[in-house]
């Protein structure tokens, strides 16, 4: 399964986005039973894919992570390319136009 980074604050969720040049983060919270339902599927989704690194933020522990990226609801997975939002999906997630999307921005970047 692919590697997880858990970002406890909005510093290491910046330094996160700063380091890698592709991101998803995935943010829950501890109440949620579709977030905890939907990690497993998001970390083999992403396994193919070694240049995008994940970042999972519980959004109870980093409340600033709310107004930062606009988040009204959770699970919200967003995915960075250069710390520039490009795809965003929330809730009820369709997997299969999440695997097309990512197929997409890891071929025309990493």
């Amino acid at each position: 399964m692919k590697e997880i980074h858990e970002l406890t604050s909005m510093d290491m969720v910046d330094s996160f986005i700063q380091q890698h040049k592709l991101s998803f983060l995935y943010v829950s919270r501890q109440e949620c039973s579709v977030c905890h339902a939907l990690l497993p599927k998001i970390r083999e989704l992403l396994k193919p894919y070694p240049s995008i690194a994940l970042g999972h933020i519980d959004a109870n522990q980093v409340e600033e992570v709310a107004s930062k990226f606009l988040i009204f609801t959770v699970p919200i997975m967003l995915v960075l390319v250069e710390q520039k939002e490009v795809v965003r999906a929330d809730r009820f997630v369709r997997m299969d136009r999440l695997g097309e999307q990512m197929e997409q921005i890891y071929s025309s970047y990493a």
